[in-house]
Order: structure tokens, then C-alpha cells, then sequence
């Protein structure tokens, strides 16, 4: 028996291959992750089936594709059928039950709504060990070590009737299967999927219900805890379950970028394209585009490009040197598909062509004190940040939320764009810039900065 598990960081996403006797089954792959298909070819594997556990609202589904170029067989939930979102793709419908072979092992689909209504946990029987118990469950975004599946996908109207589906999953359809039961979660820690996400890759069912607080709780308690508690909400969410439900093309098949010249990247209309640099902050704030949004390339990419960034527009991307494939990829990952350019020779290119650029002061802890008697100190963290602890006399608006808030913001105001460390900062004022805000800045470090200098903090 092999056990491969795939991450995909930023995401913090885990997809899985699982193998016997020269066949293999690969549960939630990412769009345009050669990995799973790669691990079969390297060790003689047939992907017989590709399974997912339930619509995906964080990342670009690679199933249907990599069932289309193995000639797997695509399974999915039967439990779709009638709600807000609806597989379109031919498929084979696995209902609660039902068994997939893969060599000596066998998947069973566990019904485990709450998270989505037609999520699917996968229980896996070795026959080599215990035909009667599984020895692992693949739980999706069902249970993950430390946390459970956010319930509020749907809305507001569906939120309180999955929450307390998702209680009876837990405490009714899979407790019958033992605590040895090795448990593999869709995501691990940043994941946004769930609140407070451990750091472990793995867990079993007997330490969830041990340690984790949501399964010790009656099933009230539990409805209003897990709703109190969930995460900020990426705007993209909905676009992506939609995305999955019809089926992303498949990564390779988008089209190349044109390599732009300084001029012709000068010639855009910044309002209507998107110019998206993804060079570091400090890079970025050292002279930069006029226009340009900042999201760095890395891991934090796509979550924010997704919540940030309007699918509908082109985007060109801006770098030190030129095209930038991983970001490209990165970007695909959250239906970001119309990346129609990129700046040849990257920036110093620009500047060799003696184009404009613009400043983005950063600013030390004592220059932020000094000026804050007079300037907007923004702090665009996650709440929990805020709550831990803040700058006296700050606003809170988290980053997520900015596009939504410009008007609520006066730009005659100096405005100091604070995070944690200085990259959620940095796209802020890039968004703040790019909407006409004149005198805007960063502090630079963020909060750890701040708090290396022991300034003053207010807490909640």
C-alpha cells in the first residue's frame, strides 16, 4: 500500500495518490499539478480513478483533466444534485457506500455534508490488514487535524443547516469507524477553508476527538461556535465553486503571454488592464509602474491575487526580468486565466527606457508614531491580528475587504498601510495608489517592527 500525499503551499492544500498492485486512485488534484501523473509514470502506476471530495471553492480543480489525459474513470458526488452548484462534466456518481477497488485496498464513499452538501470523505480498507475497519480516512474538507470544514459557503441562508449537517457527520455517519483510523486531510495550516488549522499533515480520528474543542460540543453549541468562528470569506469563492462545477481547461492550453516592450506596457490603459507586480516589497517600493498593483510572487500569491484581482480584466505581469511561468501558474490556480502579457526584460528594462515610476515611502516605527497624530494608520490584517494586538488609534479594515471600502476613505489624508510583516501592506497601498490616493506609505516591518521597538499597543 502507498500513500503519496501532494501539497500545494499557500493554498495549503493536499491532494493524495493511493496505490496497490500497479493500479492507483488520486483523490483532489490541483489544476496544473504534473505531480500526481508523474508519480504514477515513475513507478509503473495506472490512475484508474480520480476522485474529488467535494466542489472546490479555493483552487482550480485539476480532476477532470487528469482523468481526460490518463483515461481514468472521473468520480464524483451523487449528492449534487438539485443544489447551488451542480457538476456539469460526465462523471461517475459514487452515492454513500460505494466501493472503488484499487489493487489489494478498497475507497468507500462516506455522504459527510456540512462543509458543501455533497462533500465526500473516502474511507480506506486494506485487505492485507483488516477487511472489516478502514485504516485511513480521506477526509476532504470534512475534518482536519485541530479544526473542521467552514459551513458557510453557501450564504447566510444555507450556513445554519450545514453547520448542524456537519455535526451530525461527525458524530453520526463516521462514528462507527475506529480511533486508529489514520485521518488525511484537503488543507493544512493558512488554509482558509477551516479556522485555526493545525500545523500537523496528518492526524487520526481518536486525537481529533480527543483535542479537537468542536467535537466535544452538543450539537447547538456546536452550530453557534463553528459560525462564530469561521474566517474571512475570499470574494472569490463563489467564482471558484462555479469554476468547478463546469470544469477548468486544463492549464496547458491557455494561451502564451505576449512579451510587451516598455512602450507598449507605457500605452496600456492601467484602468481597464491590470498590471500586476509581483516583485517584493521592498523592490516594489523602491520604484514601480505607476498604476501597478502589488502581489508578490510566492506563496501568498494566489490567495490574494484571487480575493483582489477582477477576472474579467487582462492582466500583464511585471517582474526583474520578464515572463514569470510559476506566477502564471499560480494565477490559473484561481481562474485567473487572462494573463495576456508580460514586461520584457522586466523593470530594469522601464527604467532603461527613462519611463516614469512612482515611490512608496516605507516608513520606520518612529516615523509612523510621529505621524500619526495627523496620518490614517490602516491596518489591514485578518481580525484575529487585530484583536491580538494593534497600533492605538489605527482603523481596522482587513486587506480582503479594501476594494469594497476605497470610498469610505478620504484621499486627502495621508494613509499608512500596516500588516504583519509588510506584504499585505504593500498590495494595500498599491490598490490605494491605483485609485487616486496621492500621500500613501507602509510601515516597514509591519507589526513586527512595531513591536521589536516596544511601542504602544491596544488590544481588541
Amino acid at each position: 500500500m502507498t500513500i503519496q500525499q501532494f501539497l500545494t503551499p499557500g493554498l495549503a492544500q493536499y491532494a493524495y495518490l493511493i496505490a496497490s498492485e500497479g493500479q492507483a486512485v488520486v483523490i483532489d488534484p490541483m489544476r496544473g499539478d504534473p505531480r500526481p501523473a508523474a508519480y504514477a509514470a515513475a513507478h509503473a502506476l495506472r490512475i484508474t480513478h480520480v476522485l474529488e471530495t467535494h466542489i472546490h471553492a479555493d483552487f482550480a480543480s485539476g480532476a477532470p483533466v487528469l482523468a481526460q489525459t490518463t483515461g481514468a474513470e472521473l468520480a464524483l458526488s451523487a449528492y449534487d444534485e438539485g443544489e447551488l452548484y451542480q457538476y456539469a462534466m460526465p462523471h461517475l456518481r459514487l452515492s454513500d457506500g460505494e466501493r472503488i477497488a484499487v489493487g489489494r485496498l478498497t475507497l468507500e464513499a462516506l455522504h459527510t455534508p456540512g462543509h458543501t452538501p455533497e462533500h465526500l470523505s473516502f474511507a480506506l480498507y486494506d485487505s492485507d490488514r483488516n477487511n472489516s475497519a478502514p485504516v485511513a480516512l480521506f477526509s476532504g474538507d470534512f475534518i482536519f487535524p485541530g479544526s473542521l470544514g467552514r459551513p458557510d459557503l453557501l450564504g447566510e441562508d444555507a450556513k445554519v443547516g450545514l453547520a448542524h449537517a456537519l455535526h451530525r457527520s461527525l458524530h453520526h455517519r463516521i462514528a462507527h469507524l475506529p480511533g486508529t483510523v489514520r485521518l488525511y486531510p484537503g488543507h493544512g495550516a493558512g488554509s482558509l477553508c477551516g479556522a485555526g488549522i493545525g500545523e500537523q499533515a496528518e492526524s487520526t480520528l481518536g486525537q481529533e476527538r480527543l483535542t479537537n474543542p468542536l467535537c466535544q460540543l452538543a450539537e447547538d453549541d456546536f452550530v453557534r461556535e463553528i459560525l462564530a468562528g469561521v474566517p474571512p470569506m475570499p470574494a472569490y469563492y463563489p467564482r471558484m465553486k462555479q469554476l468547478n462545477a463546469t470544469g477548468a481547461a486544463a492549464w496547458e492550453t491557455l494561451p502564451t503571454p505576449a512579451a510587451l516592450s516598455p512602450a507598449e506596457v507605457h500605452a496600456l490603459d492601467s484602468t481597464q488592464s491590470i498590471l500586476l507586480d509581483l516583485r517584493t516589497p521592498e523592490a516594489f517600493a523602491a520604484g514601480h509602474i505607476p498604476g501597478a498593483i502589488h502581489i508578490g510572487a510566492g506563496a501568498s500569491l494566489p490567495l490574494w491575487a484571487g480575493w483582489l484581482l477582477d477576472p474579467a480584466r487582462p492582466i500583464t505581469l511585471i517582474s526583474e526580468t520578464g515572463d514569470d511561468p510559476e506566477s502564471r501558474l499560480a494565477l490559473a490556480r484561481v481562474g485567473l486565466d487572462r494573463v495576456t502579457g508580460f514586461l520584457a526584460g522586466g523593470m530594469s528594462a522601464w527604467r532603461a527606457a527613462a519611463l516614469p515610476e512612482r515611490i512608496l515611502p516605507r516608513l520606520s516605527p518612529s516615523e509612523v508614531e510621529e505621524r500619526a497624530t495627523h496620518a490614517l494608520l490602516l491596518d489591514v490584517r485578518n481580525p484575529g491580528e487585530w484583536q491580538l494586538g494593534h497600533i492605538p488609534g489605527a482603523r481596522h479594515l482587513m486587506l480582503g475587504d479594501l476594494p469594497a471600502q476605497l470610498a469610505t476613505l478620504s484621499p486627502h489624508q495621508p494613509i499608512i498601510a500596516i500588516c504583519q510583516g509588510g506584504y499585505r501592506a504593500s498590495a494595500a497601498a498599491s490598490l490605494l495608489a491605483r485609485a487616486g490616493f496621492r500621500d500613501v506609505a507602509t510601515l516597514a516591518g509591519g507589526m513586527t517592527a512595531w513591536n521589536q521597538h516596544t511601542l504602544a499597543l491596544q488590544s481588541r
